[in-house]
């Protein structure tokens, strides 16, 4: 599972509420959890919230942190694919760990697949009928 706190950069009142956010996941959520912390409109000039307090934020709390913008999409794969990377390779560390038998298979509802060769980034699939 994995989950991506997103804050925007033009209102300081969704950053403080991150703080907020982080303490309702460790109540409530697995430990296990991959969070990712996202500061999204950085292309606006209008921003109050510089990159360098997520940055802090992040860092504090042990997060990987990203500036996206959805309006150009800047770093919104990037965010994506880091965050199915960090799950796959925690839930296939697991499975290895517990000896699972069929360690493509995430309980989540997607199958990670790679080529043979191993030199292609790791692809998510939807699984039908869940």
């Amino acid at each position: 599972m994995g989950i991506i706190l997103v804050y925007d950069s033009t209102d300081q009142q969704t950053f403080n509420n991150i703080s907020n956010w982080l303490k309702q996941i460790d109540q409530h959520a697995n430990q296990n959890v991959a969070k990712v912390l996202v500061g999204n409109k950085c292309d606006r000039p209008d921003r109050v919230v510089e990159r360098e307090k997520g940055q802090q934020l992040a860092e504090q709390h042990g997060l990987t942190f990203f500036e996206t913008s959805a309006k150009t999409g800047l770093n919104v794969n990037q965010v994506f694919e880091h965050i199915a990377k960090v799950i796959v390779t925690e839930k296939l560390g697991a499975q290895s760990a517990a000896g699972a038998s069929d360690s493509n298979t995430m309980s989540a509802g997607f199958a990670a697949g790679s080529t043979s060769a191993g030199s292609e980034p790791i692809r998510m699939q939807s699984r039908q009928g869940g």
